[in-house]
């Protein structure tokens, strides 16, 4: 039995049950009793709940319909699905877990004991019974820090499917105790919202919280997702395990960056996908470098010297930011939930049709803003649409980049690039 109390966990030692699949929780709490609480109600997906004085963001809720397809997607697939989410808020994240991906068992957490009675009910809208015993409890809602009730389930090998970490800024703390708490095979979704960090303004910053001196680039928010999934390779491999990304998702409020990667045991298959990247301000082309061509890095404009245009971060992810066939999974639960298709949910089938086009081998890491091809060619930006088209014909591959809405992820040179938004300013 875990036997948790208010703000404190019990320092005695702990008893457990390794088979155990639902721990009961004992509480011995004070009511909650707010006489200025709001209490403002929304609906998600059909689902009612309220926020109250909790953070609460609608233009989220794109991030948490992602969560919820690859949620079903693994209970579908190894017919359980334990949920711990580590922050909840208000517990719409939570109340979608229980309901839409018909999570076995939820832990909703939250430091803040005030928003007891907002998650309470919002939980209890779900119709599903909290229940009570090993067996039969479907949800609870506690209110500890996040890293210390992580640990304690480590410690009682009372472990999780999946663990949503939805933390503020450029958390990483939380990356090694959520990944002792996770089964193998499990699934963990983090975020960061340091958009100045991942900028390159404070590279010691991106240092201390994920390994990696960060510098700016031109494509700084992709660089934020692979600074997040990079810190995430890093902590695994400390703890024997290997990360890959199934989606990462960015989106321009905050900004928030969220990834979602599985969690096996062994070393990263492919280590050439931690190592370096590179800008030149000069020929405005990027390169990938791995650990062994350190001391060699440098770009075929400056007749291979090291050149002051030249800007170098790392380490960090440089292979693919999704797993196309699983983004696919997801694009057909979502058209079988009608969630997209038939003029319903047109931002979500974009955004998941981009992830598959950006999943292509041969694209790689960063893209090229319209604006910086017309600046360079002296010319107006051109139609994303028809240079797109013309690096195809050209045998380029080329797709439109989730993140930026000018801006193409291709393996084209930038002087061809040049090439073509004159050729199309002429014709």
């Amino acid at each position: 039995m875990l036997n948790l109390t208010p703000k404190t966990l019990s320092p005695s030692p702990f008893l457990f049950n390794p088979i155990s699949q639902n721990p009961i929780f004992t509480f011995q709490f004070k009511p909650t009793t707010n006489a200025n609480c709001k209490s403002d109600y929304h609906t998600e997906r059909g689902l009612e709940f309220q926020t109250g004085e909790t953070f609460f963001r609608h233009e989220s809720a794109t991030g948490r319909d992602l969560g919820v397809l690859a949620a079903y997607l693994h209970k579908k697939s190894k017919s359980k699905l334990r949920v711990l989410d580590a922050l909840c808020g208000c517990g719409i994240r939570s109340l979608r877990y229980l309901v839409e991906a018909e999570a076995d068992f939820v832990l909703a957490n939250d430091g803040n004991d005030e928003y007891r009675r907002i998650i309470s009910e919002n939980l209890c809208r779900s119709r599903v019974p909290r229940g009570f015993g090993d067996d039969e409890r479907r949800w609870a809602v506690t209110h500890f820090d996040a890293n210390r009730l992580m640990t304690e389930c480590y410690l009682q090998r009372d472990l999780f499917d999946l663990i949503d970490v939805d933390s503020f800024g450029s958390d990483s703390s939380f990356l090694r105790s959520a990944m002792n708490a996770l089964k193998l095979d499990g699934l963990l979704y983090i975020t960061s919202t340091d958009g100045y960090t991942s900028g390159g303004h404070r590279p010691s910053h991106s240092l201390a919280a994920y390994g990696a001196y960060v510098r700016p680039m031109p494509y700084s928010n992709e660089v934020g997702l692979r600074m997040l999934i990079g810190g995430s390779v890093k902590e695994a491999s400390v703890l024997g395990y290997s990360v890959t990304p199934l989606f990462s998702y960015y989106s321009y409020h905050g900004p928030v960056f969220r990834v979602m990667l599985r969690l096996n045991r062994g070393k990263l298959v492919d280590d050439r996908y931690y190592g370096f990247i590179s800008y030149c301000h000069q020929c405005g082309n990027s390169h990938s470098f791995s650990w062994d061509q350190l001391g060699q890095i440098s770009c075929p404009c400056s007749d291979s010297k090291v050149s002051s245009s030249l800007v170098v971060s790392g380490p960090l992810w440089t292979g693919p930011l999704h797993d196309a066939a699983y983004v696919t999974e997801m694009l057909n639960l979502a058209e079988q939930w009608g969630w997209v298709g038939s003029g319903k949910g047109t931002h979500l089938e974009k955004l998941l049709k981009q992830m598959v086009d950006e999943s292509d081998p041969n694209l790689p890491i960063g893209y090229i803003k319209m604006d910086e091809v017309a600046s360079r060619a002296k010319i107006n930006s051109p139609p994303l649409m028809t240079m797109m088209s013309t690096m195809h014909k050209e045998g380029y591959a080329a797709s439109r980049s989730h993140i930026a809405s000018n801006a193409i992820k291709t393996n084209c040179p930038m002087t061809v690039c040049i090439r073509i938004a004159k050729n199309l300013q002429q014709s």
